[in-house]
């Protein structure tokens, strides 16, 4: 298996940040509206941490904390751990394993931010990927067994271990059941 694709093909392109200072309801905003998982934080322009909807869940809601008064340099993760964009989708899926996180801010030669690498993006484009990315999950490895594979569907986007290849893309079961009917 050929894991030689680069970041920069296939990472998510922009980056949505927000101050160190802003609170975490301005955060939860954000997500809701432009429906992605996480927000880089920043501190006087430089990335510093990284905010997700888990960390609002766990740190603000499980814990009742006002999330109208709590700023996100209280809650974020923090160092910001990165991936240069000319890395290899396998040294992404490695970091993010042995960093034990979802996604990865993703940085170009100057080390400015340019996109987020995140598990679903490799995915997309090699679903083999997820052998090296199986975390601390019951996922288990992408297995290929008589040409039934592990991983996402491309038509739904759910996690099933019964995919089956229809041209060039990956599809469960019922996705393929549809397109027949």
């Amino acid at each position: 298996m050929k894991l030689d694709m680069k970041i920069g093909e296939c990472m998510t392109v922009g980056v949505l940040t927000l101050d160190a200072a802003k609170s975490i309801i301005d955060a939860a905003r954000l997500l809701k509206k432009s429906r992605v998982g996480s927000i880089i934080v920043l501190e006087k322009g430089k990335a510093v941490g990284i905010i997700t909807e888990r960390d609002i869940t766990y740190k603000i809601v499980a814990e009742n904390k006002n999330p109208k008064t709590t700023k996100l340099k209280s809650v974020m993760s923090r160092p910001l751990k990165v991936i240069d964009a000319s890395k290899s989708i396998h040294e992404a899926a490695l970091a993010l394993r042995s960093n034990k996180v979802k996604r990865l801010p993703v940085v170009n030669k100057k080390g400015q931010l340019v996109g987020v690498i995140a598990e679903g993006d490799l995915v997309k484009v090699y679903p083999g990927v997820i052998d090296v990315m199986s975390e601390n999950q019951d996922i288990g490895p992408f297995k290929r067994q008589d040409h039934v594979y592990t991983g996402v569907c491309d038509s739904c986007g759910l996690f099933t271990d019964e995919l089956k290849a229809d041209g060039r893309k990956l599809k469960c079961s019922e996705c393929l059941e549809e397109e027949e009917v």
